[in-house]
């Protein structure tokens, strides 16, 4: 298996030299910038499998960072790490909606921090099925590609959504709860359950005219709507 590459974007020069030293110990290859805008270019000339970003950052925030970051074609598929000493379930939700697969607060365990990056590249790599693709409505999930297509159009997803797109395409008329979406499209890395509902607001929006597709199950959480009943032949 090729060597997984992780960009770290922080400020704080020693807390970067003890994230890329441990992460280098994992086994990681570790580039490491020092503001947001060297790390947004750094980013999106070498695509990485990971960005681990502060949010807290001189020249451009993580936040902008992060949103730049899922603008980039190139950057599609590199998953996001947002690092923050603000806790409130407010800013891990914006930073979610920003495109963030992951948030965790300072002050933190390096060995969680690397858990949170193993756990995703897990998840993003155990995206394997014999049925590689996914279709319903009109709208098409190919796991080997990484490609989501409605008609004649690519949406661009983040790997979180992504991931919860293609659990829902594959059981169409299937209720799922917000904490069955979380444990298997996403596994532990989401804290809140409402962190699902900004992701589902996301995937509606790139769907457009295909976004009733996603049904509210009140009280429960989501589906993808059932094909329905088959004719009679």
């Amino acid at each position: 298996m090729p060597q997984q590459n992780v960009l770290i974007i922080e400020d704080d020069r020693a807390l970067a030299d003890v994230l890329s030293y441990n992460l280098e110990q994992a086994g990681y290859s570790v580039s490491v910038a020092n503001d947001g805008q060297l790390g947004l270019s750094q980013a999106q000339q070498k695509p990485p499998d990971v960005v681990v970003l502060d949010l807290m950052l001189p020249v451009m925030d993580g936040l902008e960072v992060c949103r730049r970051l899922r603008a980039t074609s190139a950057c599609q598929n590199t998953l996001v790490v947002m690092l923050t000493a603000k806790s409130e379930e407010s800013d891990q939700v914006v930073g979610l909606a920003m495109g963030a697969d992951d948030y965790v607060t300072k002050p933190f365990s390096v060995k969680v921090l690397l858990e949170r990056v193993k756990a995703l590249l897990r998840r993003r790599s155990s995206v394997q099925d014999d049925r590689n693709v996914a279709a319903s409505h009109g709208v098409v999930v190919d796991r080997e590609r990484h490609n989501v297509t409605e008609g004649d159009r690519r949406l661009d997803l983040t790997p979180s959504e992504f991931a919860l797109l293609d659990m829902l395409i594959r059981q169409p008329g299937r209720a799922f709860t917000r904490a069955e979406l979380i444990d298997t499209a996403l596994g532990d890395t989401l804290v809140f359950e409402r962190t699902i509902d900004v992701h589902v607001r996301a995937i509606r929006r790139k769907l457009g005219n295909s976004s009733s597709l996603i049904e509210t199950v009140r009280g429960i959480g989501y589906r993808f709507r059932d094909t329905g009943p088959q004719p009679v032949c």
